[in-house]
């Protein structure tokens, strides 16, 4: 029996937005539109894709530093040893950059 397609519907927000204005250095603008144009994108939208994928990249840090640090509070509490914690916090730290 097959279903019927299902339409997905993507429904977006509006966000208040603010224009703002910086420099940047002429070669850089002329590889940036080579980039927006090999992507047949917009200038603005290829823009506004790198700040997203940054930002996103650094608020993912800023949350993972924060549990990390949240993580060895409590295992001082439960833990007397400051050199099991700093292994246990070692390890995390290594499974996470794997």
């Amino acid at each position: 029996m097959n279903k019927p397609e299902e339409e997905v519907k993507l429904h977006l927000r509006p966000r208040e937005t603010e224009t703002v204005s910086i420099e940047i250095p002429k070669d850089t603008l002329e590889s940036l539109q080579k980039v927006a144009i090999s992507r047949n994108m917009p200038f603005e939208a290829l823009l506004k894709f790198y700040i997203g994928q940054g930002l996103r990249q650094d608020l993912a840090k800023l949350f993972s530093d924060r549990l990390l640090e949240s993580t060895a509070q409590v295992l001082a509490r439960h833990i007397d040893s400051e050199q099991e914690i700093s292994n246990i916090m070692q390890e995390i730290k290594a499974r996470i950059n794997h």
